[in-house]
């Protein structure tokens, strides 16, 4: 089985160039993602209607998955050229706005890079089981859209911040036994792990009560139980799913082009060049574009897995009778 080696496509000069940072595109790349955030909610404070609620919805389900994604991006130390500066960008405008935590994010996602498509890998959950049905693919997306997959998927994040729950040293979800645990250390954790996300989403509802409507911090909450789970679903599936041997690594992860909606909804931050940040995981967001070209160039993609668009990708997704 071939290995997803960067040095078989690209010369060493090349790979060095890639992984260069550059902090004013970086800086412009999150500057851009948080006006799509505040224009969803001017949309609906100057033109409250449901067809801007709804259109809110969708813009700020894609715009908390590109948080999740800039979290990603900082985890590989891959966005800022100074440290402090990823990590800090990285956890306050990436991961606590979408209750996450990156510095927890790490092993967890370093487990899912060494064992892609393995039975050991801790996205499985999150690949596996396509194609499937229609039946089976409206009834996901209506869970998506309708809450019941955000309320479970944050049930279970607020267990594994209050340590109900934890990572394993290889990044497997594991219960943390509650035996003697006092109620000041309870609230210790509550406070350590949780503080970054309530102190931002409390940053954000207090922009939206001190234009005098508080009431649009519903709509971040609303999005996060549903259209993000939505464009998550969507942006997982591209990456991994329905491909022919999940073992081979050229062959189990995607790239797949997306058109102003689709990088909107479920490619922030170029993460539809997924292959290219599979085979080198230091190259900066901005840079995937690029080098992308230069393994098309080399012949790479007669191997490698790419798609047209994102229609595609639910197209394959479901079953055809």
């Amino acid at each position: 089985m071939e290995k997803l080696s960067a040095s078989a496509y690209l010369t060493r000069e090349e790979r060095k160039m890639l992984m260069q940072k550059n902090d004013f595109r970086a800086a412009i790349e999150v500057a851009t993602n948080w006006l799509w955030i505040f224009a969803a909610f001017a949309m609906v404070y100057f033109f409250p209607n449901i067809l801007t609620i709804i259109a809110a919805l969708f813009i700020l389900g894609g715009k908390q998955l590109a948080c999740a994604i800039l979290m990603h991006d900082a985890s590989h130390h891959a966005v800022f050229s100074s440290a402090k500066v990823n990590d800090f960008v990285g956890k306050w405008l990436g991961a606590y706005p979408v209750f996450q935590d990156m510095i927890k994010y790490r092993p967890y996602h370093y487990r899912h890079h060494v064992t892609t498509g393995t039975e050991d890998d801790p996205d499985l959950l999150l690949t596996r089981g396509y194609p499937t049905s229609r039946a089976s693919m409206f009834r996901k997306f209506a869970r998506d859209l309708t809450g019941i997959t955000g309320i479970k998927t944050h049930i279970g994040l607020l267990m594994l911040h209050l340590e109900y729950l934890q990572y394993d040293k290889d990044g497997k979800l594991q219960r943390v036994s509650q035996k003697n645990r006092k109620w000041g250390k309870f609230l210790q954790t509550a406070l350590q792990n949780l503080g970054g996300a309530v102190i931002s989403n409390a940053i954000l509802f207090g922009i939206c009560w001190a234009i005098g409507a508080p009431y649009l911090y519903l709509l971040w909450i609303g999005a996060m139980l549903t259209t993000f789970q939505f464009s998550l679903r969507v942006r997982s599936m591209a990456e991994h799913s329905m491909v022919e041997n999940t073992e081979d690594p050229i062959r189990n992860t995607r790239t797949t082009y997306a058109n102003w909606l689709e990088r909107i909804l479920f490619a922030p931050y170029h993460v539809n060049f997924h292959l290219e940040h599979h085979m080198l995981m230091a190259v900066p967001p901005y840079n995937l574009p690029k080098m992308h070209q230069l393994l098309k160039q080399r012949g790479f993609y007669e191997k490698g897995l790419l798609e047209k668009g994102y229609w595609r990708i639910l197209t394959m997704a479901v079953k055809q009778n």
